[in-house]
């Protein structure tokens, strides 16, 4: 990959058994909510790492109920973190709408593989992928990930929607980083292995 291609990174919090359903219960599934319960004070060293990975990164990519959820819970709040969050150019995979939610976005329609091929030519810089399970998969089934950065929260929920749960073959991933981000969040941060 040339280095002046977009780097599609999917940046995501998960349990420790994998699960993304629901993180802060609004849904009001069996398992939601598990976020803020399992990180506690860690809250604040989460959040100086969400936010210096939002001042890196060139755009969004969001499927089209990620882009609802984040909508829903950005759009309105205030700070630099939200500012530059709202300001982000974002590309929202619908076949359904024709207008995101969430401000300064773009709609992707037709062909998701061939449109995401496209964008990671014309983005220089990390394209960033919250949320969005379906869409995440579609981009891992098709070699289109070049980084995956995990959250990992200290709790096992047991049941609920796993961001890898469907994938049909394997995909080797090579461990590029580890840090404990507070006292008990790990940041484990992973790169496709294509050659093995």
């Amino acid at each position: 990959m040339g280095s002046d291609m977009g780097k599609i990174v999917i940046s995501t919090n998960v349990s420790l058994d994998g699960v993304v359903q629901d993180p802060d219960g609004g849904e009001g599934s069996a398992v939601g909510g598990w976020f803020a319960r399992s990180a506690g004070k860690d809250l604040e060293a989460w959040a100086d790492v969400e936010h210096e990975e939002a001042r890196r990164a060139e755009a969004l990519l969001l499927g089209r109920r990620s882009d609802e959820w984040f909508a829903e819970r950005w759009a309105s709040r205030q700070g630099d973190w939200a500012d530059r969050l709202n300001s982000l150019p974002k590309y929202v995979v619908t076949s359904t709408l024709d207008q995101a939610r969430w401000g300064n976005a773009v709609i992707v329609k037709g062909d998701v593989v061939q449109e995401i091929s496209k964008l990671r030519r014309v983005i220089a810089g990390d394209l960033v992928v919250y949320g969005s399970g379906r869409l995440c998969r579609t981009l891992l089934e098709n070699d289109l990930v070049d980084e995956l950065r995990l959250f990992i929260f200290p709790v096992i929920l047991g049941a609920g929607q796993r961001l890898l749960g469907e994938i049909t073959e394997r995909k080797p991933l090579r461990l590029m980083d580890t840090r404990t981000v507070g006292e008990s969040l790990v940041l484990a941060t992973y790169q496709p292995a294509r050659n093995l």
